[in-house]
């Protein structure tokens, strides 16, 4: 938000230029205005008051796509927010004296075409032991190999990005964007496991990246060679019973499905384009209007799980657990459910 977008919010109880002060530190508001900021602005009023013991900055930020549509306001934006989580989350860490091993992959081979994005999928699978089974859970498995897995609120033209910070390897996800659609989330946590594990050569069209992350993606979800065998060959007709059947088992879009069947030769350019029409007009490319539901969580939890850690040791107080949260006392207070 703009100052003045803020003084208005607000009701112009305040102006701009006391704003500004502030902001530099020159002036500070009394409690009844950190009230009013705090219900303006969605955040505890304990967020005013906390220091930060981590220094945290992100490395080589790397969004998903639509990065041209992202203003550098709503970047810097996505950008705070998920440096404001991370120093919680690292703090959280240092409190529990905790240092996990991380099982990051990386592909060292340069990628160059799409045979090698599938060779890097495969690796994966067979690094982490995932068979030729569906993940259950694509954000639950990241964050068991180390990855450090959030949520921010963005704009509609952001899906996610990868950075690093102090070492870690860091995937971030629009929580607004995908409400409702594991297939698209799990999709898009992957694809910035790609930017994280795949190397690609200097001078690489952005577009061609992008396009090799989602075949990475993709062939990581759903293993070309179950691919073929569930989806056999040269097929003219896809039922839509079929598909909602394989986008359950796999977590996968049915778009997705049309991608894989049309780069494994299944069906013609032909045939992928007339499915592609057929999807659009029955409306299924719109925000969670695709039929079938995959059943998984798809949500980052090892933030929330070293919360309630930290408060079952008598590490922090409940009033810290409600700030690390980010909700009130109260709230925090209200959802407590303590069985020993």
């Amino acid at each position: 938000m703009s100052l003045q977008k803020l003084a208005d919010a607000l009701g112009n109880i305040i102006t701009r230029q006391a704003l500004n002060k502030y902001e530099q530190g020159k002036m500070k508001p009394d409690s009844s205005l950190l009230v009013s900021l705090s219900e303006v602005l969605g955040v505890p009023i304990d967020y005013f008051y906390s220091k930060p013991n981590v220094d945290i900055e992100l490395r080589n930020p790397d969004y998903r796509r639509h990065t041209s549509k992202i203003s550098s306001v709503e970047k810097a934006s996505i950008e705070e927010k998920s440096k404001n989580l991370l120093e919680k989350y690292f703090e959280l860490e240092a409190i529990l004296n905790l240092n996990e091993e991380q099982d990051y992959f990386q592909f060292n081979k340069e990628i160059l075409t799409q045979e090698d994005v599938v060779e890097a999928a495969s690796k994966l699978r067979e690094e982490w032991n995932l068979g030729y089974d569906p993940i259950p859970d694509a954000a639950a498995m990241l964050e068991d190999k180390g990855y450090k897995v959030i949520e921010v609120d963005g704009p509609k033209s952001f899906d996610g990005l990868s950075a690093e910070v102090n070492g870690s390897k860091v995937i971030v996800i629009n929580s607004s964007l995908f409400e409702g659609n594991n297939c698209r989330k799990r999709f898009t946590a992957l694809h910035e496991l790609a930017h994280h594990s795949l190397r690609f050569p200097d001078g690489m069209e952005p577009k061609e990246e992008e396009k090799l992350c989602h075949i990475f993606a993709n062939s990581v979800l759903y293993p070309p060679d179950m691919a073929k065998r569930e989806l056999h060959s040269t097929r003219f007709h896809f039922y839509e019973n079929e598909l909602v059947l394989i986008k359950e088992r796999w977590g996968i879009s049915i778009s997705a499905i049309f991608q894989t069947a049309f780069r494994l030769g299944i069906i013609t350019d032909f045939v992928f384009k007339s499915l592609n029409i057929n999807y659009r007009s029955l409306g299924y490319h719109k925000e969670n209007n695709e039929p079938g539901r995959f059943l998984s969580q798809e949500k980052p939890v090892r933030f929330k799980r070293l919360v309630y850690f930290a408060l079952g040791k008598g590490l922090i107080s409940t009033n810290e657990a409600a700030y690390y949260t980010g909700v009130s006392a109260w709230e925090f207070r209200k959802s407590m459910k303590q069985l020993v």
